[in-house]
């Protein structure tokens, strides 16, 4: 351990999806808004929702909204393990922010000293540079088949020595079985680090849950619950486990149908936030034909392994119901792996999405994908290169950034959509602009594009344009707010030693 001068907190779960993620992010803004300085961690995070920092390393997205609540750029010792699920029972591992190995589950679990030495490094340097680190947990620190290869939870709070609190989300039903539960399961020097409890999307009268409260305090051995917080509909910020699309298939609502095809490994959806942002704008995910219907426009999203999402597509007679709505006239987008599906064909020489080969495209596009070894993650800025379409007389500066392996070259017939600023050419866009595909990741995060696109499949402009970070802001200061309500501070105070 280096020069250690922060004091540490760790919230742990009884499961996934409890909220331990957002919970991180409020406390990571309280304690800022108190001024200090304050970094969040995630020793390894498994999601498909990635973030690009400014030196162009790959980390979880949650991590990334944690450090927009400490007011702190990105660095890739937030999130020092990233795993990317994409199918054939293999992930690949993302290290210090590069990919490093496709693994299966039980050779991932072969890897822990080398994985733990990234994690202690990590958390020595932010430790060193911070007031206060907030450390995230992932699943539950009880899984006692991978105790002994486990690098995220009770790991990190021993080496860091640091007070664990426990959350768990009571609308899912069985709050307390899961919080005495996951405390009995744990090794003595283990349950010593848990300092409390945080009992999370809670809707009723709190005093009607007193009792329970003080049984489970003399059942733990005098551990208190430093938090009852309220159930909240739309916390208005990014979500990046699994669990919560599985869950959730319908946003907004309004004249503006947007049809996202829910892949099998779709990746960033957190790209169709800001359409929300707009009144009269409604998504649904879809993973039938059946459900498409007529829609405003259709979104193919990223995928972590575009050719066999892609066959999937065609398979479920997905890609002919696209096909046959684009030929009428509805509009198409692509967005990174999805822009690649639009295209001529997609080739992957090296098997790095699975079996070698050529995959034929949708023929919406001009483009052909080649798949190269180097993965390419960049933050992004550039302008349109064309006036086709709805980009007529638009030259408004739009932003975002790259995570993908392929490389798309433009054929005849083909115009690219938008010219970085670096000079080279992104995406692909048709003659009438309708069907068009970018690598950038969150090309609707500012006003001019988003809405100029949602002109033109329809809607209505209403409201003050508003950026995705701007609202964003918003949503943390308040999310922060229910938490400090809600939350014993100065007893959360004394158990981190402040």
């Amino acid at each position: 351990m280096k020069n250690r001068k922060a004091k540490t907190l760790m919230i742990q779960g009884t499961g996934s999806d409890v909220g331990k993620s957002l919970i991180v992010a409020a406390l990571c803004r309280i304690y800022n808004n108190r001024g200090l300085s304050v970094a969040p961690f995630k020793a390894q995070n498994m999601a498909l929702n990635s973030f690009v920092t400014p030196d162009g390393l790959e980390i979880g997205r949650a991590q990334a909204l944690q450090a927009a609540a400490s007011r702190l750029e990105t660095s890739v010792e937030m999130n020092p393990v990233l795993i990317k699920p994409h199918g054939f029972m293999k992930s690949q591992i993302v290290v210090m922010g590069k990919p490093w190995k496709d693994l299966e589950a039980s050779d991932y679990y072969k890897t822990k000293e080398r994985l733990w030495n990234h994690v202690r490094e990590s958390l020595d340097s932010l430790t060193s540079r911070y007031d206060l680190v907030i450390c995230e947990g992932a699943g539950s620190p009880a899984e006692i088949n991978l105790k002994d290869s486990e690098i995220v939870n009770m790991a990190v709070a021993q080496y860091l020595n640091a007070p664990v609190l426990l959350a768990a989300d009571i609308d899912r039903g069985g709050v307390f079985a899961s919080l005495y539960g996951t405390v009995e399961l744990l090794d003595a020097d283990e349950k010593a680090l848990i300092k409390g409890f945080l009992i999370n999307k809670f809707r009723g009268d709190v005093s009607l849950l007193e009792p329970g409260l003080k049984m489970l305090e003399d059942l733990t051995g005098g551990r208190k619950t430093v938090g009852v917080i309220p159930w909240m509909a739309d916390p208005g910020l990014a979500q990046e486990d699994s669990v919560f699309v599985e869950k959730n298939r319908r946003f907004g609502g309004g004249p503006v149908d947007i049809v996202v095809i829910q892949l099998p490994r779709m990746s960033n959806y957190d790209d169709f936030d800001a359409l929300l942002l707009e009144k009269g704008v409604g998504i649904r995910l879809v993973d039938h034909p059946g459900e498409i219907g007529f829609p405003s426009a259709i979104i193919i999203p990223g995928s972590k392994t575009t050719a066999a999402d892609l066959k999937w597509m065609r398979e479920t007679g997905m890609e002919r119901k696209i096909i046959d709505l684009a030929e009428t006239g509805t509009p198409v987008t692509g967005i990174c792996g999805g822009f690649q599906m639009l295209g001529l064909s997609i080739s992957d020489p090296f098997g790095l999405e699975g079996d070698p080969g050529d995959t034929e495209g949708m023929k919406l596009l001009p483009v052909k994908t080649h798949f190269n070894r180097e993965k390419k993650t960049v933050r992004v800025q550039g302008h349109p290169a064309t006036d086709r379409g709805f980009l007529q007389n638009f030259n408004e500066p739009v932003t975002g950034y790259e995570i993908h392996m392929g490389e798309s070259v433009l054929k005849e017939g083909a115009f690219p959509l938008f010219i970085k600023n670096t000079g080279e050419e992104d995406g692909a866009v048709s003659l009438d602009g309708r069907i068009w595909g970018t690598y950038f990741h969150g090309v609707f995060n500012e006003p001019g594009f988003r809405r100029r696109w949602l002109e033109s499949i329809g809607w209505t402009v209403s409201g003050i344009p508003r950026s995705l970070n701007e609202v964003q802001e918003e949503h943390l200061d308040r999310l922060a707010g229910i938490i400090e309500e809600n939350c014993q501070m100065d007893l959360i105070d004394r158990i981190i030693g402040l």
